[in-house]
């Protein structure tokens, strides 16, 4: 049974990252895009090895719309499924030129029309890129929700969105989103979460503390 407040948990996550960040190099919301649908079971460093030789080579959708598929596929061929994200990001940025006049949209429900983008990347695009309201649940999101804090004991990301948005305000949404994937890959890990160092701990209900 949760015996904290939302104060509780920003106020501790607060001294761990005053001030989040993504991983993810990006200088604007096509960028992200971009980044984010690369990097699907990649690392961020792996995507952000290649993203500077992509954006040299496709500065906007319109140059991504433009150009063939082999060559989309030999910059970006050292990340898994290569072919696969060639195809969605050609497809997405097509679909951006011919019915978004060539600009990322800012709404979830534009944003989860266009292919390779689901509710978690179109969240990541909107707290990041256009500084809008949204909960992301990734992988160090659903861990830290259910299994480390249990604010939720939702079984699917859609149903782990709607308890985070419910227990955090919504002038709280950016904040979190950004935090809570930083403390999850960085503090609250899968395995040997860091506990000795958390600044949550004291607050945490995980039985199997690592202290």
């Amino acid at each position: 049974m949760k015996t904290f407040t939302e104060k509780d948990i920003i106020e501790r996550l607060k001294k761990h990252f005053p001030e989040p960040w993504i991983d993810l190099k990006f200088e604007n919301p096509y960028q992200l895009v971009v980044a984010t649908i690369l990097a699907a079971q990649t690392t961020d460093k792996k995507v952000n090895e290649i993203t500077p030789t992509f954006f040299q080579k496709f500065p906007d959708p319109k140059s991504v719309a433009d150009a063939n598929l082999e060559e989309i596929e030999s910059i970006i061929k050292s990340v898994n499924y290569y072919k696969r994200k060639a195809k969605l990001i050609k497809e997405c940025c097509q679909k951006v030129v011919k019915n978004c006049g060539g600009n990322i949209p800012d709404t979830m429900e534009e944003l989860v029309k266009l292919p390779g983008i689901g509710r978690k990347t179109a969240s990541v695009i909107l707290v990041n890129a256009f500084n809008k309201p949204a909960i992301v649940v990734d992988t160090h999101v659903r861990r830290v929700a259910t299994q480390r804090l249990k604010i939720s004991n939702g079984k699917t990301p859609e149903k782990i969105e709607k308890d985070l948005a419910k227990f955090f305000s919504k002038e709280n949404w950016i904040y979190i989103s950004k935090a809570l994937v930083l403390f999850g890959r960085y503090i609250c890990t899968a395995k040997n979460p860091k506990c000795k160092q958390c600044y949550l701990s004291d607050i945490c209900p995980y039985e199997k503390k690592n202290l």
